[in-house]
Formats: C-alpha cells, sequence, structure tokens
C-alpha cells in the first residue's frame, strides 16, 4: 500500500470492520448492491477493498487527470522562475512548483493502487492519450499571469479539491487533505501578486487586467459543461460532490466580490447575481475550444507535451539505476 496514512490515522486491514460486500457467499449482484449502499451510506473504500470495475475504472480516471494536470500545471510558470522580479519571488514561485510536483507524485502514488502502473501513466499522458486540465495548455505571457493562474486559476481548483476531501475513495479523500492546505498558500501566493501589481504602477495594473482579459475564458471552462446530477456517474459513485455548475457558481460567489474590490473589471459584460434565481449569469462558454484544448490541440499542448517526452527520455538513466534490480556479489 502506498497511501500517505500519516495524514490521518486509519485502522490495520485485521482491525477494520469487513464491510457486507466482502461476505463471499454473496452474488456478484448481491455484493454490487451492497458496495453502492456503502458509498451512498457515506462510508470510504480503501484500496484493498472489493469494487465493482466500474468504479474503479472512474475512480483511477479521475486521479489520474488529476496528477497529470499536477504535473502539468508547473509549465506555465516554470518559466518565470529566473523573470521573477526579485528573490523573494524567485523562492516563492520555486517552493509552489515544487509543492505541484509532489501533489503530483502523491496521486499517482493513490492511482498505482488503483492496478496502473506510474511508468504507463506517464507514458499515456506524454502520448497524449489522457488528459490534463485545459488552463496548463495556454501560454504565460507577463508577470501578471503568474499571479492570476497561483490566484484565480488555483482558486477555482481548490473549489473543486475541498469538496473531493469527503471523496468515497478513501486513499484519495485523505490525500485531498494534504493537498488542499498547500493550495491555499498558493493562492495567498497568488493574491499577494496580484495586489501588489494593481496598487503599483499603470503598467502593472494593466498587466494584470490583460492577464485577467485572457484567461477568464479558460477559468469560466475549467470546471465543465453542465451536466445533469442523476446521469454523472462520479457523483453516483461519490467520487466527486458537486457538479460543474455548482463548483462554478461557488467559484464565482467567492472571487467577483474580491476581483471589483481591487478594481479589476471582469471581461464578460453579461455577468451577473440573479437574485430571484440565487446564482450567477454569465456568458455561455466556449465548449467547443474547451473539447479541443483538452484533446492537445491547445496553443502550448504540443510543446508542453513535448517538453516532458525529452525530460522522461533524458532521465531514464536516473530510473535505470535507481530501480534496478540489485546484483548479488559472487561468492
Amino acid at each position: 500500500m502506498t497511501d500517505p496514512l500519516a495524514l490521518e490515522p486509519v485502522l490495520a486491514p485485521d482491525e477494520r470492520a469487513r464491510p457486507l460486500f466482502h461476505d463471499p457467499d454473496l452474488t456478484h449482484e448481491e455484493r454490487y448492491e451492497a458496495f453502492v449502499q456503502h458509498v451512498h451510506s457515506g462510508l470510504k473504500v480503501e484500496a484493498t477493498d472489493w469494487m465493482p470495475d466500474e468504479y474503479r475504472q472512474n475512480v483511477l480516471r479521475f486521479v489520474e487527470m488529476h496528477a497529470n494536470s499536477e504535473l502539468m500545471g508547473v509549465l506555465p510558470e516554470r518559466d518565470w522562475i529566473m523573470r521573477a522580479p526579485t528573490l523573494k519571488r524567485k523562492l516563492a514561485l520555486t517552493a509552489k512548483i515544487q509543492d505541484e510536483v509532489g501533489h503530483a507524485q502523491l496521486l499517482y502514488r493513490v492511482a498505482e493502487d488503483l492496478g496502473k502502473p506510474r511508468e504507463q501513466m506517464i507514458t499515456d499522458l506524454i502520448d497524449g492519450k489522457t488528459k490534463f486540465h485545459n488552463v496548463f495548455h495556454y501560454p504565460t505571457k507577463s508577470w501578471g499571469d503568474v499571479g492570476i493562474i497561483a490566484w484565480l486559476v488555483d482558486a477555482a481548483a481548490i473549489v473543486a479539491q475541498q469538496a473531493l476531501r469527503e471523496s468515497s475513495y478513501g486513499p484519495y479523500s485523505r490525500t485531498m487533505k494534504k493537498i488542499c492546505w498547500e493550495e491555499s498558500v498558493h493562492i495567498m501566493h497568488g493574491r499577494d501578486v496580484v495586489v501588489t501589481l494593481v496598487n503599483g504602477t499603470d503598467n502593472q495594473r494593466a498587466m494584470v487586467q490583460e492577464a485577467l482579459d485572457r484567461w477568464w475564458g479558460p477559468l469560466m471552462q475549467m470546471h465543465g459543461p453542465r451536466s445533469p446530477r442523476e446521469k454523472d456517474r462520479d457523483l453516483f459513485w461519490r467520487i466527486k460532490a458537486k457538479t460543474s455548475e455548482e463548483l462554478r457558481q461557488e467559484f464565482l460567489t467567492i472571487y467577483v466580490p474580491r476581483l471589483l474590490e481591487l478594481g479589476l473589471v471582469i471581461p464578460d459584460p453579461e455577468l451577473r447575481f440573479d437574485d430571484a434565481a440565487g446564482e450567477w449569469r454569465y456568458t455561455e462558454p466556449d465548449w467547443d475550444e474547451l473539447r479541443r484544448v483538452v484533446t492537445g490541440h491547445g496553443p502550448m499542448s504540443q510543446e508542453r507535451l513535448a517538453f516532458r517526452r525529452l525530460n522522461y527520455d533524458e532521465t531514464a538513466w536516473v530510473r535505470s539505476t535507481v530501480l534496478a534490480v540489485p546484483v548479488a556479489p559472487a561468492a
């Protein structure tokens, strides 16, 4: 088991009450129904538990994409480490990137326990067979982008991640607690960059506004199109807790007032809060663009995958050395 159990005490397998779906006398159908009841009762599933194939595959797909996104998400910011305006900013950005790579490490470990080797996950990522979040397919053009990514992109992510702390898959929910703590620090880092810039020169303030103008579309697409709750299998399995639209509404409720407080202009003339409906109205995001981008046709998709491919090839000797089977000394 590679679940970072130190995040939350868990009883040893032989001390845990065995869920009903472990009863060997049950038929497959009875096991399935007992598993569904277990999950819908708010109980956790562990890596060593029996689980339906659909559940295993859905959790694996969900966690693998999350891990891919953490790994690829460092690349837009990596380009700015050496161009950071001060040593303090350079160190803060470096620490953030280190955290994100660590998150990928934790998540790949969780995914491995579901039956897919890490090497295969990395190979599928760099071959374009699996996806990563849309926001990491776009270029970073200014230091303002670094602030917007750390503040708003990470904020949109943490809205979803906080809900994942209650995921039915125990190793994932426990790992998300650590990730959410660190993402909260990233958001404060990003807000500090943005606040500093908007209180700086006219050019610095314009830099933030221009970055916001470019990133607003991808931000609104980030949680995905609306989907009926009753048809979402990730919701059915309690892998996640909220719909795409619920997450988007939560993000808008928290961050629209904060953007306006800084005097920034949100680049959507249709954006308003509908008091009667109790929700935000906005210009419909470009879902065709989202589909193009996440399938590897974004502005920086191929360049970033090529970087990961080159990096993976150049470090092959490290893996082969570390993972080599020890040779017994001659007698």
